[in-house]
């Protein structure tokens, strides 16, 4: 059997490759990355650079989870990053060669007029999810056996946290330590979809090593109606914190308040963004791109069920933290109250 495995140094493309290799072990396991500074990693910059020779010829099964996940991808950089290169990836399959394709659970779901972001992702939060709904259909050209697998958002090992990078939901941890993350903006009883990255990858290589599909499938990795509220994932995530603080001798962060979605937008931030510096100023644009996705008012439905999240969201906190002691252990510096004088 031949496999490709793309965007293999990534977060999910790492914890693949490792359970593919113990799960085929006579497989021909091909990887490829932008960043190949692995031994064996064949280099490519998908949809920039001509096909290397290697990654020619049939292949069994292509594992396409090389992605540009930024939640701040214009709509032209979203179609350079996502939709260009799965062009190319496809065009490596023929009609024997079954496709296994990474997207995200957020492509479906259910969106409130609060997420919808007008024309440009056509109804979509950003311009990944909007991507990865294009890169959905382009699938289905393919004339051969297809699999979808939509994750939530990735955290680290169940077992052990262990993840490949920090990114995404990892950018809030150090905002509750600093102090940038002043309030939590959404519903306190929205729907936080989270899913250990083993879980995910154990999904793409049940898929990639099982008999492929005689129609499309798809499969949704969720806790469903078993999945952490927002209040909930900021409860466990301060809790972690504050243990791994309070064993180094450190005072605890303050769990900051929440504030509606609708109330943030319309009042507190237009009064607020005139006081603050630069640098919070970022912070709250970069953790405004959390609202929708910690505040959903239904969960998904799933094809494959993460159990006990919780646990999960607690078990990547301290693995981040011992990973990175200096943002854990951090002095905050609240924002403060400017008067007039």
């Amino acid at each position: 059997m031949r496999i490709l495995v793309t965007g293999a140094t990534g977060v999910v493309g790492t914890e693949v490759t490792h359970r593919l290799t113990a799960a085929a072990p006579a497989a021909d396991t091909v990887r490829t990355a932008r960043r190949a500074g692995e031994p064996g990693v064949v280099p490519w910059t998908i949809g920039r650079e001509p096909v290397p020779a290697s990654l020619t010829g049939h292949w069994d099964v292509i594992v396409h989870t090389a992605a540009a996940t930024r939640w701040t991808l214009t709509r032209a950089e979203a179609t350079e990053a996502n939709i260009v290169p799965l062009r190319e990836v496809l065009a490596l399959a023929d009609r024997e060669t079954h496709f296994v394709h990474v997207s995200t659970a957020y492509v479906g779901g259910t969106r409130g007029p609060q997420d919808l972001t007008g024309a440009e992702f056509e109804g979509y939060r950003n311009g990944y999810e909007w991507s990865k709904a294009v890169c959905e259909d382009i699938v289905t050209e393919h004339r051969g056996p297809v699999t979808v697998v939509r994750p939530p958002l990735v955290m680290g090992r169940r077992t052990d946290g262990v993840i490949a990078r920090f990114s995404g939901p990892y950018s809030l941890f150090p905002a509750l330590v600093s102090g940038l993350a002043a309030v939590v903006v959404g519903d306190p009883d929205g729907h936080a979809e989270i899913g250990p990255v083993d879980e995910v990858a154990d999904a793409i290589v049940t898929a990639a090593c099982g008999a492929p599909p005689a129609t499309p499938r798809t499969e949704v990795i969720s806790a469903g109606e078993h999945g952490l509220r927002l209040g909930q994932l900021v409860d466990v995530t301060c809790a972690a914190i504050n243990d791994f603080r309070a064993a180094h001798g450190v005072a605890p962060i303050e769990r900051p308040p929440t504030v509606s979605t609708d109330s943030w937008n319309r009042f507190f931030l237009p009064l607020a963004e005139q006081w603050l510096s630069p640098v919070q100023r970022q912070a709250v644009r970069l953790l405004a791109m959390f609202q929708s996705y910690t505040s959903m008012s239904e969960p998904f439905t799933p094809t494959r069920l993460v159990a006990d999240p919780a646990r999960v969201v607690e078990v990547s906190v301290r693995y981040w933290a011992r990973r990175k002691p200096r943002q854990a252990l951090a002095a905050p510096s609240p924002w403060t109250m400017v008067t007039a004088r």
